[in-house]
């Protein structure tokens, strides 16, 4: 903090100084800088016999000892006419150490910046075409409360809001929070989106505040709370279509013979003659991104639990199958992308919840069809349960894009029907040859 430019002379600054107007100078310091340096107004001090008769002085009229109040006035008039021969402000500056600071103008400064970083972040919303978005409210409802820009100041605020904007402007094709479907738009490597957005390949990396932003407004998109882990965040951004890293994770194949001559081809076909399961890499899927994955026309299973694929190696079925072990991540995605791009028959089977009903909406989009999930599947499949079998079903109703009648079905049964209770029914149309 840079000295005052004031300086009183080294004998009026001694008398002033005195430890017994300690307070005095205090009061007036704090009453001045919340009243736009304006000299006016009264502070009360208690003053000893040294302090009242140092302050008598300065005023040139009988203080007594006690509690008093002290005129900030007559304190301006008496310290200009008075060897000090300077006002106030640059009197109680020196005497307590560093300039004053006008907390009322700073404080109206501060508003405005921020009110403008605000209006600057609705503005670019608006010219992105998200201001509309039901999520959005939300979201930035969130930011507020949670102080998470107030901690970095409007400055790095406005660009990490604008950067954040760019993001989700990009990613919007993969939002769709009225279906419930996500993750409908083209795959993104996490580098990829953070250089176009943000100008830098790691803007969006963990612990980067744009980042952060954009994780908070996927989660408000899909109704899931702020991600708290590692975990958790690299799961938000899968949801949304970002691939945090290629190599990690993967999609559970079996079966799937590619055409032609590459070694990819050739690899692929020798690992099914082997009877063995392949865990396909989304960076593996990148590396061969035009050769054909089945044969045009050709039927691949997909399923949502592995215990369905693990039975399925077990007896040796001659159907691809593709399993996305829950949540679909980015590379069950993109495969069944490329399989439905190739002409494949993609048929899908799932849990009969609602995160299962989920899920199967968004695998739809990406080219399946559902296979043994009508509502008349599900209620078959409540018959045959038994009493201390039955599960309850919890959360939210989700819509069924392909059975108009399922959710209104489910509501009334209120049973939910996992997959892998549905084994042998699945196992009977994998082993149909």
């Amino acid at each position: 903090m840079p000295s005052p430019q004031f300086l009183l002379p080294d004998a009026t600054r001694a008398y002033l100084s005195h430890p017994s107007l300690e307070m005095l100078w205090a009061a007036a310091r704090k009453r001045l800088e919340g009243n736009r340096l304006s000299p006016t107004g009264t502070v009360q001090v208690l003053l000893d016999s040294e302090g009242a008769e140092r302050l008598q002085g300065i005023l040139g009229r009988p203080v007594e000892p006690g509690m008093r109040r002290v005129s900030l006035a007559a304190l301006e008039t008496a310290l200009r006419s008075s060897s000090a021969a300077c006002g106030l402000v640059s009197a109680v500056a020196d005497l307590t150490g560093h300039p004053l600071r006008d907390r009322a103008a700073a404080s109206a400064a501060h508003s405005a910046q921020w009110t403008a970083m605000w209006q600057k972040a609705d503005e670019q919303l608006s010219k992105e075409g998200l201001a509309d978005e039901p999520w959005i409210a939300l979201w930035l409802q969130g930011i507020r409360n949670a102080g998470v820009l107030t901690r970095v100041g409007a400055e790095a605020a406005a660009r990490a809001m604008a950067g954040c904007v760019r993001a989700l402007s990009v990613l919007r094709p993969n939002l769709d929070p009225a279906s419930g479907d996500f993750f409908s738009g083209r795959s993104w490597e996490l580098a990829e989106l953070a250089a176009l957005a943000t100008g830098d390949a790691h803007g969006l990396d963990e612990g980067r505040l744009t980042g952060a932003l954009v994780l908070r407004a996927v989660a408000s998109a899909i109704s899931e709370p702020h991600a708290r882990s590692s975990a958790s965040r690299r799961l938000l951004w899968e949801r949304a279509g970002v691939s945090v890293d290629s190599v990690s994770g993967t999609v559970l194949v079996w079966k799937l013979e590619p055409p032609g001559t590459h070694p990819w081809s050739v690899m692929m076909r020798s690992r099914s003659a082997l009877s063995l399961v392949t865990h396909l890499a989304l960076q593996e899927l990148r590396s061969v991104p035009d050769l054909p994955l089945t044969a045009a026309g050709a039927r691949v299973y997909a399923c949502e639990n592995p215990q369905v694929l693990q039975a399925a190696a077990r007896y040796n079925v001659p159907y691809p199958l593709v399993c996305v072990s829950g949540n679909p991540s980015v590379a069950g995605i993109a495969l069944l992308q490329r399989l439905s791009a190739g002409g494949a028959d993609i048929a899908y089977h799932g849990d009969f919840d609602w995160a299962g009903v989920s899920i199967t909406n968004r695998l739809i989009e990406a080219g399946a069809r559902p296979w043994r999930m009508s509502s008349d599947d599900y209620l078959q499949a409540c018959g045959a349960l038994s009493p201390e079998n039955v599960t309850a079903l919890t959360g939210a109703p989700t819509r069924a894009v392909w059975d108009a009648d399922l959710q209104q079905v489910m509501q009334r049964q209120g049973i939910a029907i996992h997959e892998e209770s549905q084994l042998p029914l699945l196992l009977a149309d994998l082993r149909r040859e």
